[in-house]
């Protein structure tokens, strides 16, 4: 197993920490999440293991794309990704340095944690904000997708506009250090 590259704890819900996918030995779990019903935005319901095993593949091979397996108390689950939002945005985003795309995805559960999707976002900010060249944060989510519009607006995510993208209609939204940090109430 990698080790992780970040850990933080939340005085409510315990330790959260990310470590790199390993697309051969995490496929498994992750085809397991990513076609589960509730996971519908992630838009691959219909993938079969060695198409999610190829994607995570393709992901560890790629120069600007990481995926992270997140772990809460030890069990895995959740998923991060950080991708540069000009390779998977093009046109629709105009970039500025310091910027970094994001994707999450809490792994469907039996029995919900108040709070739990909060704080796994908040970890993912945090590990994102920790890298000193980040400036902002670029997430696209579904317009349909309203209880991530939520949690993104909770943690300092503004949308700026709607944009097209393939197989959705995103809200283009963008977070910077000082949004993020005032949204948990953190001076500057």
């Amino acid at each position: 197993m990698t080790a992780p590259v970040f850990t933080r704890t939340d005085e409510h819900l315990g330790t959260f920490s990310l470590r790199r996918v390993d697309p051969h030995t995490d496929a498994e779990l992750l085809h397991r999440w990513v076609t589960h019903p509730k996971s519908a935005f992630w838009m691959m319901e219909e993938a079969t293991l060695p198409e999610v095993e190829r994607e995570f593949l393709e992901i560890a091979a790629h120069p600007r794309h990481d995926a992270f397996l997140g772990l809460h108390d030890g069990t895995p689950a959740f998923l991060a990704e950080r991708y540069d939002p000009a390779d998977d945005l093009g046109e629709a985003h105009e970039k500025q340095a310091g910027d970094i795309g994001m994707h999450f995805l809490c792994a469907p559960a039996g029995t919900p944690l108040h709070g739990f999707t909060r704080a796994v976002l908040i970890t993912v900010m945090e590990f994102l904000f920790a890298q000193p060249a980040v400036r902002r944060v670029v997430v696209e989510p579904d317009v349909r997708n309203t209880a991530v519009h939520a949690l993104n607006e909770a943690v300092g995510f503004r949308i700026e506009k709607t944009v097209p993208l393939p197989g959705k209609d995103a809200y283009l939204s963008l977070c910077t250090r000082d949004d993020f940090r005032a949204a948990r109430g953190v001076r500057p």
